[in-house]
């Protein structure tokens, strides 16, 4: 006996999410089959607000509500310095932190070749844009201590050395292969805090 048209479309829509297979996809359906018809709304209509409520901001590329974004358009953020990450997540861990002050890129992705995402695919030409600004003087690179990150880095160094701006990396204090988005608030502080000159 096959699934109802319906409940196979979902399943199929679920199985397309990242680390879901089929198994999960049609647990999530089934659960949703049985939940209160105004939980189901509320989730619908958040998942329709998910595009219509949210756009990039243009000036460092975070998923955010305005643009500029709050961190952009704050006049109290050290303009001075810039923080690279790799998507709006790690973004998030960083100014969980508090340490931080501040202005970020979100460069979209890291370089990898096994998933064809090279360096052109990424926002690196509005951050050299982003460097012709007299104001800033460092850029602090964050990404995961991973094979994939340091490519990303030591690209990104070799890019900005003619700008003759101090380049930072977060500490060792973050495990070889760690994802920032995981790491606890303090390690990730810390990191960010000693963080050394490339």
């Amino acid at each position: 006996m096959k699934y109802p048209a319906s409940i196979q479309n979902l399943i199929d829509h679920f199985s397309k999410l990242p680390t879901v297979g089929p198994k999960t996809a049609e647990r999530y359906v089934f659960y949703l089959l049985k939940a209160h018809p105004e939980w189901l709304q509320a989730f619908a209509q958040a998942m329709a607000e998910l595009k219509e409520k949210t756009t990039v901001c243009q000036t460092c590329f975070t998923i955010a509500e305005t643009n500029p974004c709050s961190i952009c358009s704050d006049s109290k953020r050290n303009r001075s310095i810039i923080c690279l990450v790799a998507d709006t997540r790690d973004l998030l861990a960083i100014e969980a932190t508090k340490q931080y002050h501040g202005l970020y890129h979100v460069i979209g992705g890291v370089i990898n070749t096994i998933e064809n995402i090279k360096p052109e695919s990424l926002n690196i030409k509005p951050l050299l844009n982003r460097l012709k600004q007299p104001q800033i003087k460092e850029v602090i690179l964050a990404f995961n201590p991973d094979f994939e990150g340091e490519t990303t880095s030591l690209y990104i160094v070799k890019l900005l050395k003619p700008y003759k701006i101090k380049i930072t990396r977060l500490a060792k204090g973050l495990p070889m292969g760690a994802d920032l988005e995981y790491a606890d608030e303090i390690t990730l502080g810390n990191a960010l805090k000693y963080r050394n000159e490339m």
